[in-house]
């Protein structure tokens, strides 16, 4: 990797400052990415501001009909949360299933969603579940957070502090993993908060998505036989060597009811 100065912030306000103070810097929250790019020189910062060290971030609790998860909280933690499993077990559920044990007790949801890799699993939940990212500027409402592949709303020196999930009265979520890295091929995240339905669908585009036609149908009919019939369109989906544009698109349908089936 290329030489840079290895700073650990400490505080929200430091972090911002520094990061803001030179174009070339870049945060480090788990380093599941960014720690490989830099190994492999696909990246040159600066500066690497570690957010490790900021209490403030981390922890996880319930604020009314929310639970709200601090941004350098780490997917083991989402994970075996009571808190989490007692209101939203789909998203204690989704957490289980990222990556290996090294990369849950190393990854956090904060870095996660900021990095906004077009596969990963929390785009979804934050999506469907209509979460709402708290920064240290502002509160982004889920649409309006995720823009394109690795691209969110964040400004340059605006860092996630923590992400706030209504608690849903069903949820559900469903992945077709890459057997290496277990990033999803296809995951699918459904839930119903107060009669309204989302559908996320996160691994099949290049950016976490809603799938409006099967939220129609489920606000209709809360069943895995009303979205059977749902095609999703091919066009502009992922296409590689793990899947097809054609495999993904048959696959939202596939993980999309099986999700809803995990909900109940």
């Amino acid at each position: 990797m290329y030489n840079f100065e290895y700073r650990q912030a400490q505080s929200v306000a430091d972090a911002a400052k520094a990061v803001g103070a030179d174009e070339e810097a870049k945060l480090l929250a788990g380093g599941m990415t960014l720690i490989p790019t830099l190994k492999q020189r696909l990246a040159k910062p600066s500066d690497l501001i570690d957010l490790g060290g900021i209490a403030e971030l981390k922890g996880i609790k319930r604020e009314g009909n929310a639970v709200v998860i601090g941004a350098m909280t780490r997917h083991v933690e989402v994970a075996t949360s009571d808190v989490v499993k007692g209101a939203i077990p789909a998203l204690s559920h989704l957490a289980e299933g990222i990556g290996d044990p090294q990369v849950r007790n190393r990854g956090t949801i904060g870095g996660s969603i900021a990095n906004n890799d077009p596969a990963a699993d929390y785009p979804a939940a934050v999506l469907g579940l209509n979460a709402t990212v708290i920064t240290n500027k502002r509160r982004i409402a889920a649409d309006d957070f995720f823009k394109a592949m690795f691209e969110t709303a964040l400004a340059a020196d605006e860092i996630v502090t923590a992400v706030s999930f209504p608690v849903p009265e069903k949820a559900g979520y469903a992945k077709f993993p890459n057997p290496a890295s277990r990033y999803a091929v296809v995951g699918v995240l459904v839930a119903r908060t107060g009669g309204a339905v989302r559908v996320a669908v996160t691994g099949a585009g290049p950016v976490v998505f809603r799938q409006k036609e099967m939220e129609a149908a489920l606000g209709k009919s809360w069943s895995a036989d009303a979205i059977a019939g749902v095609k999703q369109s091919a066009g502009g989906l992922n296409s590689d060597i793990h899947a097809s544009a054609e495999y993904r698109a048959h696959l939202v349908t596939v993980m999309a009811k099986r999700a809803v089936a995990a909900a109940g």
